[in-house]
Parts: structure tokens; sequence; C-alpha cells
């Protein structure tokens, strides 16, 4: 019974080995990230709870499919105002330029009640600035 136990370890190792070792993957690497402007914004709710939970999302066109979102810079400007920023990454590969508008999204949690100001990043010194009021 150890010899049968001994000789599958063996051979799964061995699979194990052949199938990772495949050098007929094609992987894309990321080569750089940088700023994406925001073209629009969409806040389903302008007034809200603290402690509620709201979904703020945003739109960026990308010039090609080697492009896509990569994250926000949050910036807590004052105890009310939010800065956004989007960025973008940019991969190796075959890249069929084509334009593509992708959607991403903030979701936003209140600590204290106000009215929040959020700026969000649109290219050059431009921003979309959205209100929220939480009660």
């Amino acid at each position: 019974m150890k010899t049968v136990s001994s000789f599958l370890l063996l051979i799964s190792a061995f699979c194990f080995t052949a199938i990772s070792c495949k050098d007929d993957e094609n992987y894309d690497t990321i080569e750089s990230v940088d700023k994406v402007k925001i073209d629009s914004v969409k806040v389903v709710n302008d007034t809200m709870s603290v402690f509620s939970v709201q979904s703020i999302r945003t739109y960026s066109t990308y010039s090609s499919k080697c492009q896509g979102f990569y994250g926000y810079d949050y910036i807590y400007a004052s105890d009310i105002q939010r800065d956004v920023t989007a960025y973008q990454y940019f991969r190796t590969g075959d890249c069929v330029k084509k334009p593509v508008v992708i959607p991403s999204q903030i979701n936003f949690s209140p600590q204290k009640k106000g009215v929040y100001t959020f700026r969000f990043w649109s290219g050059n010194n431009t921003w979309i600035t959205k209100n929220i009021v939480v009660n």
C-alpha cells in the first residue's frame, strides 16, 4: 500500500510539473499607470443617512483594450470634501485601438452628518463636482 501511495504521489508531482512548465502561455504585463479623466459621474441619491452605503459610479473612456481601470486616489481634502482621481493601467500585448467606456465605483459610507462635496478629476485643472447631503 505504501508503494502505491508513493507511486501516485510521484505521478501527481510529474503531472503538476508538466502542466506548470507550459511555454505556450501568453501573459500580458502592466507597463505603466497614469491618470485617466472621469467623463461623467452618477450619484443615485443626493441625500442619505449616516452609516449607510451608497455606490458612486464614474465613467471613463479608454482608447484601447490594452487600457483599463486601475484604481482611485481618494483624498480627504477636508472633513467633508473628497477629491477623487481615477488611474488607468497600460498593458503589453496586441490591442485593438477602439475607444471603450468603462464604469467604476466608489462605495461611500459617511460617519457623520453634513454636506459632502466630491470633486472628480476630469482633465487638466477641471473637476466634476457632486454634493451629497448626509442626515
